[in-house]
């Protein structure tokens, strides 16, 4: 059977007037805040003492966007006779958000898990160069990232947690005893 001659203007009319009819809903922005997927891109948040300074985020970031200086730092022999060590020292760390377009590269090959998504969306700048945020900045957000998601219930422990708990049930008692043989 052959559509009737202008059903889709028909048809397109009546979804308008059925919108036009209904009441609309508005969030205020400012006086309300959003709420959030647990997992909104917000910005980048540095936790930087477990950044060590390998560069994997700069040189996997396809848009150029993370600067990155530092030095090399001696480090004291830690017995005595061994021998000195050298480590790096974050002097700089900085990404221009108007570079940046979020793909969240950096946080996935960072190693050492010093870059975490945070859900903070309200940093407009008036200038453009003003989006460039340096480690102050990077570690305030960091504090907005919120916690991970709890484990599987049914899930083994990690065996990293079971030997960290070993280890401080181990401390606990010896130094539970020394108490005891004093009294």
């Amino acid at each position: 059977m052959a559509p009737i001659p202008g059903s889709g203007l028909a048809k397109g009319l009546a979804v308008t007037l059925r919108t036009m009819t209904r009441r609309s809903v508005t969030d205020q922005y400012p006086e309300t805040q959003p709420d959030l997927p647990p997992r909104t891109r917000g910005v980048i948040g540095l936790f930087e003492e477990n950044c060590t300074v390998c560069m994997l985020c700069a040189r996997e970031c396809p848009d150029w966007c993370i600067y990155i200086d530092s030095h090399k730092e001696t480090v004291p022999a830690a017995t005595p006779g061994g021998r000195e060590r050298s480590r790096n020292v974050l002097d700089r760390f900085a990404i221009d958000f108007s570079l940046c377009m979020y793909c969240g590269i950096c946080i996935e090959v960072c190693p050492f898990d010093a870059l975490f998504w945070s859900p903070e969306f309200e940093y407009a700048e008036t200038d453009i160069h003003d989006l460039t945020h340096e480690r102050d900045k990077l570690r305030e957000w960091m504090w907005t990232v919120p916690a991970p998601p709890a484990l599987d219930p049914g899930a083994e422990e990690p065996k990293e947690l079971s030997a960290a708990r070993k280890t401080a049930d181990k401390l606990a008692a010896a130094r539970a005893e020394p108490r005891e043989e004093e009294s």
